[in-house]
């Protein structure tokens, strides 16, 4: 008997287990040989039993992972590569890591990571706003399986439960990525169709009325595993901490494999998502972050109109994943994605507190817009070796489209008491004040190249050109303005490979992002450009499921725009960021049964240089200097008796004070926030019921009532107070 990936009908093509499918066909080959040696047996003198061969298949970097520690990315790379050889520091946040908090946004998902100030405009679920090594993040630095998942405009809000994993890659990525601000990107992986069949069916319940419905399932569709599939389905029915605010979502998202041979396959994947919600409350910071003689605006309070304010959208995308190796050397693949995302949202905000410390003077804002985006990305992958040198190159281009219509509206609305709300007010006429249509075509062209020397030595190097053309039509004042971009971007980068599991590197990097519109001669901006210098290193130890990182770096971001101090009503484009940092990560899965994240982040901002008055030398707006979190949990052994199967988790956040402006007008407080997780496997009471779990997270266990950000006097936001879920599950 032979048993390889060659054979069709009996092929392994994962061994997540391998030595226990070894044992298990040891034992039945040694069965079999006893019963042919057997008196009698027809075989018993003639027949001899070949050699059982069990091929083993290593962690792919989109295979799904057990616990919390992931070995390899391609989110670094766009290869598939061990995480501690990319020379930037990358992290992965798995689905165990997901489901173990039931994360609910993305924010949540990584609130435990380093590098990552989530959540800073409080609780809001529309968008996640999020920054990476002190820069803003979410609207450029979202991907969704390779691709660009906002479009440069910040459009959409993906439901963690169909993500697969999610991969954090820091510090200038313009080389694999193009346009792109020098934090760094987050790579949303959508859930896969898997090898063997699994699934989970997933009720929940909680704060704020909450009730949510999941499911996802996957496996073959036949005896080879040439066709396997995908379903995730996601509702929920809740409010929020803000009245007359709901968060309704329903979201579903197929993916469909087709793997004809060992050597090709084609990934069709597909989402839909449909949002219910409001925009988040613009309060002072008189009332918020200071007290008042009337107390404290209570974190509820809603100061819009209850029959007006909504926040409606729509969001859905078709694509695939491709790949096919050609021989030895030579692998292609190809990302395509079509996408769509669009929104109706109104609302009535604060404009600021009148001297009475109570009455909000407020806005009425209405947006109605619309993006399509078209996008593929095609890379040939060689693998060969030149003398002592291993290479692994990757040349590829890629192409995107987007398409953005935005109306804009809104007038001066009738204010209202902060600590007695009356709602009814009357609307007022709307002017409108944005109605254009925006298009881009960006090109890039870009050529990488992982050179191995030995055991030991990896050089990363790679350069890429891009060209953004973007023609904007001005409906209102029936004007088209085009502006044409290009940019030569690079990296490199050394590590070395210890054998003791150590892997020091040192890197450089660079990044661009177009400015678009004009100055005051009607020049077109130039693309404001980023880059970094990063030392680090990382430590996989032998023998043990875990992963520490550890990185020094300095990010100074160029060609920003600020005023003109010859002519106030022009912007030049002097302006300067510097962010010096430290990270430190560690994640593990242990066999004791303990898992744990830890994350420490130490950032020094700076603006260097600005026509702004009260902003060089000081910290940018809303970045912390200190952050750091610790999440541990434990599933009580076998030996536990009746106690085997409960576990328990629980975390610690911290987030250091934050500056209100980048004049810093005053300090937003820090805030220590504990997250708690309990969970019970069912089977303890019994067989039938295997693969049930009962599960309790709270988030915010103290019910801390702190502000996540203010950008002025005018504009602040609380962050998210208690929120306690509890979840029963039936997986297969």
């Amino acid at each position: 008997m032979h048993i390889s990936r060659a054979c069709r009908g009996a092929r392994i093509r994962r061994a997540p287990t391998t030595a226990l499918a070894a044992v298990a066909l040891a034992l039945a080959a040694a069965e079999a040989a006893r019963a042919q040696d057997a008196p009698g047996h027809p075989a018993a003198t003639t027949t001899a039993l070949p050699p059982v061969v069990v091929e083993a298949q290593r962690e792919g970097a989109m295979d799904q992972v057990q616990g919390y520690v992931a070995r390899r990315a391609t989110t670094g790379t766009k290869t598939d590569t061990p995480i501690r050889e990319i020379p930037q520091s990358v992290s992965v946040v798995t689905r165990d890591q997901i489901d173990a908090r039931q994360a609910q946004t993305l924010g949540q998902a990584l609130r435990y990571s380093a590098g990552v100030r989530v959540e800073q405009y409080g609780a809001d679920w529309r968008f996640d706003w999020f920054r990476l090594r002190g820069f803003d993040a979410q609207t450029n630095s979202v991907y969704l399986d390779g691709l660009r998942y906002q479009f440069g405009s910040l459009v959409g809000m993906i439901e963690p439960y169909g993500l697969q994993r999610i991969e954090i890659l820091r510090g200038p990525s313009s080389v694999l990525y193009g346009p792109n601000e020098p934090g760094g990107v987050v790579n949303l992986v959508q859930r896969r169709p898997t090898p063997t069949p699994q699934g989970e069916v997933r009720l929940l319940a909680g704060s704020h009325a909450n009730r949510t419905a999941a499911f996802t399932s996957s496996g073959p569709l036949d005896r080879y595993g040439t066709w396997s599939y995908s379903l995730t389905g996601f509702g929920r029915l809740a409010n929020t901490q803000v009245d007359y605010t709901p968060n309704d979502r329903g979201f579903v998202a197929p993916a469909l494999t087709w793997r004809p041979d060992e050597d090709t396959s084609l990934t069709l994947l597909a989402y839909y998502q449909r949002d219910w919600t409001n925009g988040t409350q613009f309060l002072p910071s008189f009332g918020t972050v200071f007290a008042t003689p009337f107390g404290r605006v209570p974190t509820s309070r809603f100061t819009g109109e209850p029959d007006y304010d909504k926040f409606a959208r729509t969001q859905y995308g078709l694509g695939y994943a491709f790949e096919r190796r050609l021989d030895a050397t030579f692998t292609v693949r190809q990302n395509l994605r079509y996408a769509h995302a669009g929104y109706d949202w109104q609302q009535l905000y604060g404009l600021g507190v009148r001297p009475d410390l109570r009455t909000l003077d407020r806005f009425a804002f209405r947006s109605d817009t619309r993006a399509n985006a078209f996008q593929v990305d095609t890379g040939l992958q060689a693998r060969f070796a030149t003398g002592p040198l291993d290479h692994t190159v990757l040349v590829g281009l890629d192409y995107a489209r987007g398409a953005f219509d935005t109306r804009i509206a809104g007038a001066g609305a009738a204010p209202i008491d902060l600590y007695a709300p009356a709602h009814g007010a009357p609307l007022p006429a709307y002017l409108p004040f944005t109605d254009s249509r925006q298009t881009s075509d960006q090109v890039g062209l870009y050529l990488q190249d992982q050179i191995r020397l030995g055991e030991r030595w990896v050089l990363t190097v790679g350069g890429r050109q891009d060209w953004v053309n973007t023609d904007t039509r001005n409906r209102l004042a029936a004007t088209t303005e085009r502006q044409d971009d290009s940019a030569f971007t690079w990296r490199a980068g050394l590590v070395y490979l210890a054998t003791n599991g150590l892997a020091p590197y040192a890197s450089y990097a660079r990044s661009f992002q177009p400015q678009l519109g004009t100055n005051f001669l009607g020049q077109p901006f130039r693309p404001s450009e980023g880059e970094q210098f990063e030392v680090g290193i990382k430590y996989q130890p032998p023998g043990l499921n875990s992963f520490i990182q550890a990185s020094l770096f300095q990010i100074t971001q160029t060609n920003l725009r600020t005023v003109d101090p010859a002519n106030p009503l022009n912007q030049v484009q002097t302006g300067e960021v510097r962010i010096r940092g430290f990270e430190l990560e560690g994640v593990a899965s242990l066999a004791s049964g303990l898992s744990l994240i830890g994350s420490y982040t130490y950032l020094d901002p700076e603006t260097t240089q600005s026509n702004t008055p009260g902003e060089v030398g000081r910290r940018p707006s809303g970045i912390p200097n200190h952050a750091a979190a610790l999440w541990l949990d434990y599933t009580l052994p076998e030996g536990a008796g009746r106690f085997a199967g409960i576990g328990i988790g629980g975390g610690v956040r911290y987030v250091g004070n934050t500056p209100a402006g980048n004049a810093n007008a005053f300090l937003v407080p820090s805030v220590t926030l504990f997250d708690l997780a309990l969970r019970y496997d069912l089977e303890r009471l019994g067989r039938d019921l295997k693969g049930m779990q009962l599960a309790v997270n709270a988030t915010n266990l103290t019910d801390e009532q702190y502000v996540g950000r203010c950008d002025s006097a005018s504009s602040c936001f609380y962050g998210f107070r208690r929120s306690v879920v509890g979840s029963v599950a039936y997986r297969w």
